[in-house]
């Protein structure tokens, strides 16, 4: 999932303000986040390297480290530390390394496939990105439309009342998030549109998806925490 997560984050905010909408925004995107990481250390290579090659379904990647089972549990204990630290409730450790389970809960359905820890472990998913794409999408986009149901439903019954436009900026990244993958699904953008093979030095796929979910991290950050509970 790429916009799905970033969801369950509004959630977890909506009931423990205390701990950052950022804190759980990066909860709940580690370990694509760790991913990067991971690409650049030469641990999780990911291909294809241009991005106007790169679909859904052709990206390849092992991600051993970053998603994989036996890797989670750290993960877990890691941002449940981290919450319990920073923001001195045991709680809020408790969400945040429940949205990364539940990062790897949602990948399960709609995600690469990701494994006990290696490829030659156990296989956990559908691995519905190689093998069934627009379910997966679908998926998504289920899920996305059911949980800012919800958190929007909860903030009406609590008392904030959002302007249109702040709901639409809200609701047009997770649109953009689904249409983005729509776009490139099977068709690359070479393909779409016909592009030349070059090289600039920035069309490579990692950079170009470290702006996306930098970007949507500072958007969320930004139009979601601007209304408050009307006394």
């Amino acid at each position: 999932m790429l916009a799905g997560h970033y969801a369950t984050a509004l959630v977890a905010y909506q009931k423990y303000p205390k701990g950052t909408l950022l804190y759980f925004l990066i909860a709940s995107q580690l370990q694509d986040l760790l991913w990067f990481g991971f690409h650049y250390l030469g641990l999780e290579r990911t291909t294809p390297n241009d991005v106007f090659d790169t679909t859904v379904s052709n990206m390849v990647v092992n991600m051993l480290y970053s998603h994989d089972l036996i890797p989670l549990i750290v993960w877990l204990i890691i941002i449940f530390l981290i919450g319990k630290f920073v923001f001195k409730d045991n709680k809020i450790g408790l969400v945040g390394s429940a949205l990364v389970l539940g990062h790897f809960v949602l990948d399960f359905f709609s995600g690469h496939p990701h494994h006990v820890f290696g490829l030659d472990s156990g296989t956990i998913g559908l691995g519905n990105y190689a093998t069934n794409v627009f379910q997966a999408i679908a998926i998504e986009a289920i899920a996305i439309v059911g949980i800012l149901w919800y958190f929007f439903n909860q903030e009406s019954k609590n008392g904030i009342q959002r302007s249109f436009r702040n709901k639409a900026s809200i609701i047009g990244l997770f649109v953009f998030g689904i249409v983005f993958m729509l776009s490139i699904a099977t068709t690359s953008f070479r393909e779409l549109f016909n592009i030349p093979a070059f090289d600039l030095g920035f069309n490579t796929s990692i950079p170009t998806l470290i702006m996306t979910y930098v970007g949507m991290i500072i958007y969320l950050n930004h139009f979601v925490p601007k209304f408050k509970v009307n006394n």
